[in-house]
């Protein structure tokens, strides 16, 4: 190219001299004659005479020659650009290759980056061949081969974040996987973005407290599968990982589905922007978001200025995690102390009470009330509960009240206001939740006062597009005032109509959820409203009879998580037993089965089905019709408590 640029210097003179010659001479006569030539002559490209064509054949060659020229200067540029483009890709698959073969490799930079970085001593250079790939390694061979991508290289921390979700649901619990069921069952095509700071796909918690610790198999802690009280055997997620699309083709899905960035924190939001910013500093915008953060542990403050000894060997039971660490703790030491006497922490004693028969383990339960769970049941019933508990192997401790915490000759020394020391090697504290609202303030989101959470509206909304559900959604009820409940079924039953709401349904939330504890699986109840030992209550027993067990009641309905089951389920025109109700009186210290009513203002406010099951959706009509009633005995017949 460049010959032919200087050929054409040295000749183009003789091309412009005939046209310049031709326009000086018109001009010379326009002015000997006085005025402008009325035409001036055609200029030629030759200087030869008329006809000859010589000089415009060299002049059409050379522009040809120029132009041929310059063809094929970029066809081989264009060809250069192609080799070294292979080369370059050829080059990351070979460092790619490198680092699954546990050689060390440049940083992802450097690979994507146009500035050269010097290579690993494990990379391969892409002049010389690398050793011969595994055929594990191999790739099915096809009759095109595209490139490599650079992606496959990426660490996993590196890995592609959706930078928008149509659906961003933050959290990754029930509330959150209840939604996203919803919303893909109203918008088959959508895609919807879960984002949880634990390390685990969305599962169901209350196994982790009831039956995970009941199984037969050693390696519980590792396949989290479980036989339910009805003998079926399933796990503790609610879908395996198939179910979800992976995060880095969120964008590309063709038919939308779910995705789940695991071990990522939503630490800030911007409601005006409509985007929140993750614990690495990455953005992700959305159309529509739900909070379903839940709730953290509480621990009592003494605990918390203890020092590091104390804290290291206290267990906050909520995930996974904890049920891992304190399944190994309870097989290496000689004793555990339950700080609580709520659902939870009598959970978790009668399951480790019964270990303590086979490892020889001590359980001990210590709580400020004068009986296991005082703050919901009646005295007298609460009184029954705490001997049920000690004949699981657990030893109780009442009316106690926690003064300090220390670490003292390897045992954990727990002081008491009256006075009594217990010593201890491992404490579970099981003292309640606190809402996480850690995100109320960055989204200028408003926070209960009195029962904490988020405050929402009849259809679960804290903003035009932002919805809250679970643990963290403080709500209103219809019948009861603003409420916030921490129960499974409330996670299931609001994460369901938050998602439906999210696609347009402007439902109101009026369901009355419900909530149910196991003591082993032999006693267990249903509750549903407000059930606080504080209201006065009037309580139906009958005799129980072997079906009247949780164990017989899974049994008889195929579910394990009863609330899967009942919370469809709408209460017509029940069957009134014929039978005869018995006074209370005679059953006196006889609580097999029966119906707890609690009142305000002597309408029914809350429920326990204490040992009746697969009654809740009446319980849930007298609680929705707010009617005052004259006999409660008559009401109890609904649940046909008094047959065989």
């Amino acid at each position: 190219m460049l010959k032919c640029r200087a050929v054409w210097k040295k000749l183009s003179p003789l091309a412009r001299a005939p046209s310049a010659v031709s326009r000086l001479n018109g001009r010379r006569a326009g002015l000997n004659n006085g005025r402008p030539p009325s035409h001036l002559p055609v200029a030629h490209m030759s200087t030869g005479p008329a006809g000859g064509g010589g000089e415009n054949q060299l002049y059409v060659l050379l522009v040809g020659a120029a132009c041929v020229g310059g063809v094929f200067y970029a066809y081989q540029t264009i060809r250069g650009d192609q080799q070294r483009y292979q080369n370059r890709m050829a080059e990351l698959s070979s460092r790619a290759q490198s680092t699954v073969s546990g050689k060390t490799t440049v940083s992802i930079q450097s690979e994507l980056s146009a500035v050269p970085e010097p290579e690993s001593q494990g990379a391969t250079s892409p002049e010389e061949p690398g050793p011969p790939t595994p055929a594990a390694e191999v790739a099915a061979p096809s009759e095109t081969t595209e490139p490599p991508s650079a992606v496959d290289s990426i660490p996993a921390s590196l890995k592609k974040i959706p930078s928008h979700a149509p659906y961003l649901l933050i959290g990754g619990g029930t509330a959150s996987f209840a939604a996203a069921r919803s919303i893909r069952a109203r918008d088959p095509g959508a895609r919807v973005l879960i984002v949880t700071d634990e390390p685990d796909l969305p599962y169901m918690r209350p196994p982790l407290s009831k039956e995970l610790w009941f199984s037969d198999d050693p390696t519980v802690t590792e396949t989290l599968r479980f036989k339910q009280w009805n003998g079926k055997e399933r796990s503790i997620y609610f879908q395996p990982p198939s179910f979800y699309i992976n995060p880095e083709e969120f964008d590309s899905a063709e038919n939308g589905g779910v995705a789940v960035l695991t071990d990522k924190k939503v630490v800030h939001m911007d409601v005006r922007g409509n985007k929140v910013k993750l614990d690495d500093d990455t953005e992700i915008s959305y159309d529509k978001c739900l909070i379903a953060t839940g709730g953290v542990p509480r621990n009592l403050q003494v605990i918390e200025r203890a020092g590091e000894e104390v804290i290291r060997r206290t267990t906050l039971f909520r995930k996974i995690e904890d049920f891992k660490s304190l399944d190994k703790a309870s097989r290496n030491i000689k004793s555990i102390t339950i700080i609580g006497g709520g659902f939870l922490g009598s959970e978790l004693a009668c399951a480790l009470g019964r270990r303590s028969t086979e490892s020889g383990l001590e359980v001990l339960q210590m709580f400020p009330e004068k009986g296991n769970m005082g703050k919901v049941l009646p005295e007298y019933l609460s009184n029954w509960t705490t001997e049920k508990v000690k004949r699981e192997g657990v030893k109780i401790i009442s009316e106690a009240l926690v003064k300090s915490v220390t670490y003292k000759d390897d045992k954990l020394e727990i002081q008491l206001k009256d006075g009594r020391l217990v010593k201890t090697d491992h404490i579970v504290a099981a003292v309640g939740l606190e809402p996480n609202v850690d995100l109320a303030k960055s989204a200028g989101l408003e926070v209960d006062s009195d029962f904490g959470g988020y405050r929402v509206n009849a259809e679960l909304q804290a903003r035009s597009n932002i919805w809250v559900a679970g643990d963290a959604a403080c709500f209103y009820d219809i019948r009861l005032g603003r409420r916030r409940v921490e129960h499974h079924d409330h996670a299931v039953v609001s994460g369901r109509l938050a998602g439906e709401n999210m696609t347009g349904a402007s439902k109101p939330y009026w369901h009355q959820s419900m909530f149910w504890s196991d003591l082993g699986p032999d006693v267990g109840y249903e509750a549903i409203g407000i059930v606080d030992s504080s209201l006065p209550t009037v309580a139906v027993f009958a005799k129980a009879t072997a079906k009247d067990t949780p164990k017989a009641a899974t049994e008889k309905s195929g579910t394990g998580i009863r609330s899967e089951s009942e919370t469809e389920d709408t209460a017509t025109s029940p069957v009134v037993s014929a039978t005869p109700a018995p006074s209370e009186q005679q059953h006196k210290d006889d609580y097999g089965k029966g119906v707890i009513f609690y009142l305000r203002d002597k309408v029914v406010v809350g429920i326990i089905l204490w040992n009746v099951f697969n009654r809740m959706p009446i319980a849930r009509k007298i609680i929705k019709d707010g009617e005052e009633h004259a006999d409660l005995n008559e009401v109890a017949k609904l649940f046909n408590i008094h047959e065989d």
